[in-house]
């Protein structure tokens, strides 16, 4: 009994040791929050009250993508709008435009990069050569957005036309 009880109670010295290091730690201010930095002369010439934020497109996304897929805009759909962009890739793909794809047309993108990885010519990658197939990373959104010109598309979306004849 006498095991349990120093156990016990040397357990419950540990803890508030360790409670009253961590209050010590967290109340002790080697950082504190930095001073704002004073007014200068150039923040005195802007403005005081914001400006606008841009608005936002008040068309819903099922509107967005129905005015994607209606090329014409004739308000409705039809079969050949619905599938151009997948008769535009058909084609694109069919090299020897007979309406049919062969294996070698369908995989002509990966034999092309198998082919220009293959250093030596020897119809085998090594890792070296492999690591040269990996593909390019995606650009994400803020990238596209850096290289965006958004004063064309205000002006275009002012007028209701949007983006329709760049495809």
């Amino acid at each position: 009994m006498l095991r349990f009880l120093t156990g016990a109670g040397s357990a419950t010295l540990l803890l508030l040791a360790g409670f009253f290091i961590w209050k010590g730690v967290a109340n002790r201010n080697e950082n504190p929050v930095p001073a704002a930095p004073a007014a200068t002369e150039a923040a005195a010439d802007l403005p005081m009250t914001p400006g606008r934020p841009p608005s936002a497109d008040s068309r819903t996304r099922e509107q967005r993508r129905f005015d994607r897929a209606d090329r014409d805009n004739d308000g409705r759909v039809t079969v050949e709008e619905m599938t151009w962009q997948r008769r535009r890739n058909y084609q694109r793909l069919d090299a020897n435009h007979d309406g049919q794809l062969s294996f070698e047309e369908w995989a002509s993108a990966t034999l092309r990069k198998f082919a220009e990885a293959d250093a030596n010519n020897d119809r085998a990658l090594n890792r070296a050569e492999f690591a040269t197939t990996a593909p390019r990373p995606r650009r994400t959104a803020s990238a596209r957005n850096a290289r965006c010109d958004c004063t064309n598309q205000r002006s275009a979306g002012a007028s209701g036309g949007g983006q329709r004849g760049a495809r």
